[in-house]
């Protein structure tokens, strides 16, 4: 049996020890002071789509009788469109309803109300890109014997129209806010740490006032005017201060 000397015992034991030891932590780093703050950008964009419903009403003393001649004028409509520049899929029907025609002049005396007729409605939605295009279709529509028209609205198509610009203007506008506070705080500003993106704005569709029409027969395109749309962009941006 060897004998080792317990100096050799001792150095052998100090190394595994150390070995053993886990590794220094690291002295920690001072946590950064934050300044949050949101952001908005407006841009404007000018529309380039437009939309808008259009009815023909008819009455009549039978059912088939007032659907058959809504039939034949709804068609007109159709065709009249489509000739002045609307295609097919620019077109979808969006309503059609059948209302009986109620006599109420005798219900004070106990009587049940009198069906005297029937009223056919059918609704179309033209929806085209071309703005300039809008006036045209509404003469061309009423002319032909729509005696109902509402919603003409205008949107921009692409929702990330602007969508850049809007997104600098509103980093710039945080990046402001935020240096006035630490400017106030006696502190300079720092890098960006975190970015978001907030939920943007879009406009609804802006509806424009559209007169009921009887029978109307219009010699010039319906002037319209489309306007412009603002869009609104915000983000939400945490800043070290130094």
């Amino acid at each position: 049996m060897k004998r080792f000397p317990i100096s050799v015992l001792a150095a052998a034991l100090f190394s595994v020890s150390a070995l053993a030891q886990p590794p220094p932590t690291p002295p920690r780093e001072p946590a950064l002071d934050t300044v949050s703050v949101t952001g908005s950008g407006r841009i404007t964009v000018t529309p380039d789509r437009f939309s808008f419903n259009a009815s023909v009403q008819t009455i009549a003393p039978t059912v088939e009788e007032a659907v058959n001649e809504n039939n034949t004028k709804v068609a007109a409509v159709i065709a009249a469109l489509k000739n002045v520049g609307a295609a097919a899929e620019e077109i979808k029907t969006s309503n059609f309803s059948i209302y009986p025609q109620q006599d109420y002049s005798q219900q004070q005396q106990g009587k049940l109300p009198r069906v005297v007729g029937y009223q056919v409605s059918n609704s179309i939605t033209v929806m085209k890109k071309q703005i300039a295009e809008a006036g045209r279709l509404l003469q061309a529509a009423i002319a032909a014997g729509v005696n109902q028209t509402s919603g003409l609205s205008f949107t921009v198509s692409d929702p990330t129209r602007g969508r850049d610009d809007g997104l600098r203007a509103a980093f710039a506008d945080a990046r402001a806010k935020a240096s006035l506070l630490a400017q106030a705080a006696g502190r300079s500003l720092g890098p960006a740490m975190t970015i978001s993106e907030l939920a943007s704005m879009t406009p609804q569709p802006r509806p424009l006032g559209s007169p009921r029409v009887m029978a109307a027969v219009v010699a010039e395109p319906v002037p319209v005017e489309s306007g412009t749309e603002e869009l609104l962009f915000t983000v939400s941006v945490v800043f070290a201060m130094r």
